[in-house]
Parts: structure tokens; C-alpha cells; sequence
């Protein structure tokens, strides 16, 4: 309550609620209503932990926040209120991260029925778009907002959130190096799933700048990035220089070059093996050699819709799992969960803003037979699900209307807004970072009393 005084805090303060009315305003003005869902409800395959609440009434049995509204607004639609919003709490047993707090947040969630894709965005976009204008405070907030696949994400960006201030694009290469005079790559391409892909980075064509760049890559747990970097030759003539385009040898680092659109003074960092290993690390080199070389557009706001995502996942078990929102419809019904379950994708969505996931949502799975499927490509069987999503598996027996939706998250656009890098910096009374509330004493130790009203026991670890 001290720190609330600071000018910035009460600044941020102010703004979260200015922000919350301009959605609620946006959103009524767009044709949506408002409702309220329970806070205490059941136990729900959301993606994250839930925070259970023991019964005192139904001793033994736990009661669980809710980790988002889902089924409650896919009921909303079955009901006939067709599009509905509400600025909802939501409860995640998380670790903390500095954009995601580790116990609540709010979201403005959002459904409609009858509705494809393509109609939910063009009824989210002027809302987001006008609550970023409104409060720009002289950034730019740019209208094109493109599609991007989430397999094309992974590729140019080395994640589903990109920041698309930075023009950089990565690509793949591979072919440049299969059977090449670079030995270290072309036995690595010998091996089935491997690539080689480019970060360029235009004006970084010097021994120096490489040298800082492979240094980082190795900070974030690469053995380091190779390099190629073009400079003027004694005789007037551009030069490829570096350990890589001395193996390549001149015509192969000139067709890269030619690829690639780069040309004197500039440079391209290469990173190889399984995406899945060296995207994360790639993703992160990208914004560090875009931010390095000024290449990142300041005082702007840059939006992408992801779309296209894998429905499915391994896990680290090796078995199968949902890898978004377990309520979305597949695309191709029924007929694509016959195949390969990692090839399946669905009709999710995020969008992405400057290198955030500011909205989540999906086009729901409204049809029982091709939910129970869905369920148990992932391993739950068809009483599991009944007996855990039943009121909405027999609300869809009696006919559910297509329907769609998505989520916001208020506190990262206000977090955005305030141009801030920290989430609790717009949060009233946040958490600290091991989910603490040192002010109120949370998490408390219960007392005999309540302990034994509830029928529960502490057992010591260990």
C-alpha cells in the first residue's frame, strides 16, 4: 500500500482500470453481454495446475478454481446467449515468470456462436486495436494484423509469440550444406530430422560483431553459432569471410549470399540439429542481433495472428497429450483423428504482440463423438470424460451451435501499455516470486480446527 503511492505505480494503477472500462465499453458497443460464471466449480484439463479447495460438506472432495470460464461459456452458447464476454479472474497454480503472475490473473474472455475463425477475429480485432489506439500515447499501433501458421512462427521466428518490430526472418538452409566441405554440418544432415537454418543479419558484418553473437548463443546453451560475414576485398571486390565460407568455398557461400539478399557489410549466423532443440535458443539469437544492430522498431505495437496449431504433443513419457485448449475442434472432424494424432491440427489460435501471447482461443469442439475421440487420442476414456465434463458432453446431445471464442490477458496489454518488462509492476497486490503474499501472510498454515472440519490431515514431507 506504500508502494502504491510511488507516482509510476499509481500511474499503471489508473491505467489497468481505464483499460478494463474501454474493454467493457468496446465490448457492449460490439453487440456482447455480460455474464458472471463460478469461481468455485470443478477440476479441468486447462494446461496448468489447479487450486483445489477442500468441502467441508462433501468431506474428501476438493471444489477447484477455475483456470479459465471454458465450459461454462461453451454452456453459455448451447443456451442461446450468443456472444458473450466477461472480464473474468482466473486461478493457475504456475511458477512465476516476469509476464505471467503465479497464482491469478484476469482475462477478457470472450464466445460467439456461429461463427468460423475468421468471424472471431474480425470482432476481437477493432476491440484490441481501439484499446491499444486509446492509450497508445503516441506509439503506433499498427492495423495489419497477418496470419502466420504456427509451423511458419516456429520457422522464421523460433517461437508462437514473435516480435515482428524485428524484420529478421530465419530460413532454412540445409541444402547449401548437405555433402559441403563444412564437415561439422554435413555429417550432422546425415542424420534424419536435422537442419541447418540462417539467422541474416543485415549490417553485422564484422569479425568483432560475430564474435559477440556466438558468445550468446553459448550463454543460452548452444555450443555457438556458425558465421559468414561479407566484407570489401583489397582489390575492391565483396569477400565472404569466416571458418564456415572457407569450407563452403566461394560458389556455394555466393549462392548462400544470393539466397539470402545480403551483401557487403553484412552477416548470417547459422544454428543446427533438431528444431525442436535449437529454436527456442535460435528465437532468442534473432531479437538479440535485431536489438544489437537497431534493426527493432521502437514506439510501435506489431500484431500476428497465429494460427494452425498441432492439436497433440508427447510428452517427456513419450506419451500423447493435448498441446492447447483441449475443447477445440480439429480440423477435418472426425476424419483427422484417424491418422497420426501429431499431424492433427486444430482450430486454435493466439495472438501475438511484440513478442507476447496477448489472446488465446480456439473453435470449439461442439459435436460428443469427435470430443470423445479427441479425449482419447489423449488418453482419456470415454467414462473419464463423461464423468468429468458430463453437463457439457449432455448439453451437446441436445444440440450446441458452432461456436468459438477466445481469451485476453488484461494484465499483460496493461503490462504492455505501461511499457513495462515486469507483470507485477500493473497488478495492485501481486505475489512475489514464490507465490508468497508477505503482506497478508498467504500461504497460511491452517489451524487443528479447521483441519479437522474438513477431515484433512498435513502430512510432514519427507
Amino acid at each position: 500500500f506504500l508502494d502504491l503511492r510511488r507516482e509510476t505505480l499509481h500511474r499503471n494503477m489508473m491505467l489497468r482500470s481505464r483499460v478494463v472500462k474501454s474493454l467493457r465499453d468496446r465490448m457492449w458497443a460490439a453487440g456482447f453481454t455480460e455474464f458472471q460464471t463460478p469461481i468455485i466449480t470443478a477440476s479441468s484439463p486447462e494446461g496448468a495446475r489447479d487450486f483445489l479447495v477442500p468441502s467441508r460438506l462433501h468431506p474428501g472432495k476438493f471444489y477447484a478454481l477455475p483456470q479459465a470460464p471454458q465450459q461454462f461459456k461453451q454452456l453459455i452458447m448451447v443456451a442461446g446467449f450468443d456472444r458473450y464476454f466477461q472480464i473474468a479472474p482466473c486461478f493457475r497454480d504456475e511458477d512465476p515468470r516476469a509476464d505471467r503472475s503465479p497464482t491469478d490473473f484476469y482475462q477478457l474472455d470472450v464466445e460467439m456462436s456461429f461463427v468460423t475463425q475468421a468471424d472471431v477475429f474480425a470482432a476481437v480485432q477493432p476491440v484490441i486495436q481501439g484499446v491499444f489506439e486509446e492509450f497508445a500515447e503516441g506509439r503506433r499501433v499498427d492495423p495489419d494484423w497477418p496470419l502466420i501458421s504456427y509451423a511458419d512462427s516456429a520457422l522464421w521466428y523460433g517461437t508462437d509469440k514473435p516480435d515482428l518490430r524485428n524484420p529478421i526472418r530465419m530460413q532454412v538452409v540445409s541444402d547449401h550444406f548437405r555433402g559441403s566441405g563444412f564437415a561439422i554440418f554435413a555429417k550432422l544432415l546425415e542424420e534424419e530430422g536435422t537442419e541447418v537454418r540462417a539467422i541474416p543479419a543485415p549490417g553485422g558484418g564484422s569479425r568483432k560483431f560475430a564474435d559477440r553473437m556466438n558468445a550468446f548463443a553459448q550463454s543460452q546453451g548452444l555450443p555457438g553459432m556458425g558465421y559468414i560475414f561479407w566484407r570489401k576485398a583489397d582489390d575492391g571486390t565483396t569477400e565472404a569471410a569466416g571458418p564456415i565460407a572457407k569450407a563452403l568455398g566461394a560458389e556455394a557461400t555466393e549462392a548462400l549470399r544470393a539466397e539470402l539478399g545480403l551483401g557487403e557489410g553484412d552477416a548470417v549466423f547459422f544454428v543446427a540439429g533438431r528444431p525442436e532443440q535449437f529454436e527456442p535458443v535460435a528465437g532468442r539469437a534473432r531479437m538479440e542481433i535485431g536489438r544489437e544492430l537497431g534493426l527493432v522498431e521502437e514506439g510501435t505495437f506489431r500484431f500476428a495472428w497465429i494460427v494452425d496449431f498441432p492439436m497433440y504433443e508427447k510428452d517427456d513419457d513419450g506419451r500423447i497429450d493435448f498441446s492447447h485448449n483441449p475443447f477445440s475442434m480439429p480440423q477435418g472432424g472426425m476424419e483427422a483423428l484417424s491418422g497420426d494424432p501429431l499431424k492433427v491440427l486444430g482450430f486454435q489460435y493466439d495472438l501475438a504482440c511484440n513478442g507476447y501471447e496477448l489472446v488465446s482461443g480456439a473453435i470449439r469442439n461442439h459435436k460428443p463423438e469427435i470430443m470423445f475421440k479427441a479425449f482419447e487420442l489423449a488418453g482419456y476414456g470415454r467414462d473419464e470424460v463423461e464423468k468429468r465434463f458430463g453437463g457439457m458432453v449432455k448439453a451437446f446431445r441436445y444440440g450446441a451451435p458452432p461456436h468459438g471464442g477466445c481469451a485476453a490477458g488484461i494484465d499483460r496489454m496493461v503490462m504492455l501499455l505501461a511499457d513495462t518488462a515486469n507483470i507485477r509492476e500493473v497488478i495492485m497486490f501481486p505475489m512475489n516470486q514464490r507465490a508468497e503474499d508477505l503482506m497478508m501472510g498467504a500461504p497460511s498454515e491452517p489451524t487443528n480446527e479447521q483441519l479437522r472440519e474438513l477431515r484433512l490431515r498435513v502430512v510432514a514431507e519427507g
